[in-house]
């Protein structure tokens, strides 16, 4: 081993680090299952915080926040059909469906179990690609690098689930507000309308906690829904000790019931995992899309697909296990190539830069930052395995918390979100900007229009115009863009992501227009 993998553990493994590690288990999983609070916001709130931390604990506390908030949001969305993070809307109808009919103990077992399985795959899937990748990514240039900021949006916009028109929309709407203000290479401001506030552009923190915060207070507040707190798995009851009635007998039922389910299906966990991983490395995909993705695979391949959206423990299992594979394949281009991988890493480059650490294919060479790397690889298995006894305690106290009445949910939801577009730059300006994207959150969604592609859009257009800018500053000949090998092949990977939806629906019309001519 390096002495870098020495000096990470003895790091790592300090009290102090351990316990900012656990207190950030802790407010992850009290985060993610409060409907409304999503994983990204929590983080987003975490921030101020990470000022006054060296950068492995800062590091490590997103790492530890991240991996219980998206397990957590698994909880509301099987008591009260509400996901406490958008990766869990994928499978929420069939885990409260379970749960309506008795099968709480089952749903939660294999949630929490495939959860910890996927986090440790996708954490050892991060530990062997990403210095490989990073050897690559030394040989790219910005044509290389604009193609893979075009194919992080596009995924975003093409795999999003619904119809891809609405996630082009969506995206376009992202792109558009990425052009407000002064960019890296233009020096007149830009649809700013004389406010000195957005010269340095949209806040993306504060218009995601928008989009996914406030966008949610109005969904509860004017959407008629169910009340949290109705028809709720009972507490078991018996005699012995508390510790053996109440936590060891329920979890050794639990898991136990998930182990069975995982070795019967060990294929499927295998792909559920491959493609949770694979999804998060895209560019702006993230552990939401991750999900769809390995749930429609799972459904196409089941002997039982029409449970599927009714009630089925296989979508629920291989859905939870792609999302939480995806969280340490997202952090793939993070670290090596410094594209946000999703939401959340686009907010730890931020903290990076902020303690001096340029992500890019040096950071697995800089024998300083070197230890860094070794240091998050560390904290993912470690927040993994943290996740099995904090997990099974956050579903056992989670009835409890969904149980609040939303008339006291919403007003605290909405001081969350004030509270944290206010904190990231000490500006009022931002709370407006966070209440006018969740008015925006709200009406699109009510039509539609995912949400994903446009918060990307915001992260990655001011990118993606700088790269381009760079491009055609070296050559005006779009030949230029395909010149280099593996630029081509990102550029062609990249039309073939648009084109094949569009060659399959014009296939379908015409195998269609052929059964009416006959």
């Amino acid at each position: 081993m390096s002495d870098a993998f020495w000096e990470a553990c003895g790091q790592v493994f300090e009290w102090r680090v351990l316990g900012i590690i656990v207190a950030s288990c802790a407010y992850g999983l009290f985060v993610g299952s409060i409907p409304g609070l999503t994983a990204t916001m929590a983080v987003a709130l975490l921030i101020p915080l990470t000022f006054f931390l060296d950068p492995i604990s800062a590091i490590g506390a997103i790492v530890a926040l991240e991996a219980c908030a998206i397990f957590a949001g698994d909880i509301p969305s099987a008591l009260v059909r509400m996901p406490g993070t958008p990766s869990s809307a994928a499978y929420v109808n069939d885990s409260y469906q379970l749960v309506r009919r008795g099968r709480g103990t089952e749903v939660f077992g294999v949630m929490l179990l495939w959860s910890v399985v996927g986090g440790l795959f996708g954490a050892m899937v991060l530990i062997f690609a990403a210095p490989a990748a990073a050897r690559i990514a030394f040989h790219f240039t910005t044509y290389e690098y604009f193609w893979l900021y075009l194919i992080g949006l596009s995924s975003a916009a093409v795999v999003a689930h619904g119809s891809r028109l609405k996630g082009l929309l969506s995206l376009l709407i992202g792109l558009l507000f990425s052009t407000v203000g002064l960019s890296e290479v233009h020096s007149v401001p830009r649809f700013t309308f004389g406010r000195d506030e957005l010269i340095s552009g949209i806040d993306f923190i504060a218009a995601m906690i928008g989009l996914f915060g406030f966008s949610e207070v109005l969904r509860n507040v004017l959407w008629k829904e169910q009340v949290a707190g109705e028809d709720l798995p009972a507490r078991e009851s018996g005699r012995g000790g508390f510790l053996i009635v109440q936590l060891w007998r329920p979890f050794k039922e639990m898991i136990g019931t998930a182990a069975v389910l995982l070795w019967r299906r060990k294929l499927q966990a295998l792909v559920s995992n491959a493609i949770g991983t694979g999804v998060g490395a895209l560019p702006g995909a993230g552990a939401d899309i991750g999900a769809w993705v390995s749930f429609g695979v799972s459904k196409r391949f089941s002997r039982k697909p029409d449970e599927y959206g009714q009630g089925s423990i296989e979508g629920v299992a291989d859905a939870t296990a792609a999302n939480n594979a995806a969280l340490a394949g997202a952090w793939i281009p993070a670290l090596v190539f410094g594209i946000p991988g999703d939401s959340i890493t686009a907010i730890v480059i931020g903290v990076l830069l902020m303690k001096n650490i340029t992500p890019g294919p040096q950071i697995f060479t800089n024998p300083k930052q070197a230890t860094l790397v070794y240091g998050i690889y560390i904290i993912f298995i470690l927040a993994n395995l943290l996740l099995i006894p904090l997990g099974y305690l956050a579903i056992r106290a989670g009835t409890t918390l969904v149980r609040m009445p939303r008339r006291v949910l919403a007003p605290l939801i909405l001081l969350f979100c004030i509270v944290g577009a206010y904190a990231i730059n000490g500006s009022y300006f931002d709370v407006w900007v966070m209440l006018g994207m969740g008015v925006l959150g709200f009406v699109l969604e009510r039509r539609g229009v995912p949400l994903g592609p446009l918060v990307l859009g915001i992260v990655l257009g001011g990118k993606l115009e700088q790269t381009f800018i760079q491009c055609l500053s070296k050559s005006d000949s779009l030949v230029d863009f395909f010149a280099r090998p593996a630029a081509g092949l990102l550029g062609a990977a990249c039309v073939l992501l648009w084109i094949a939806p569009l060659a399959g629906v014009l296939r379908r019309r015409f195998q269609h227009r052929e059964i009416k001519e006959r």
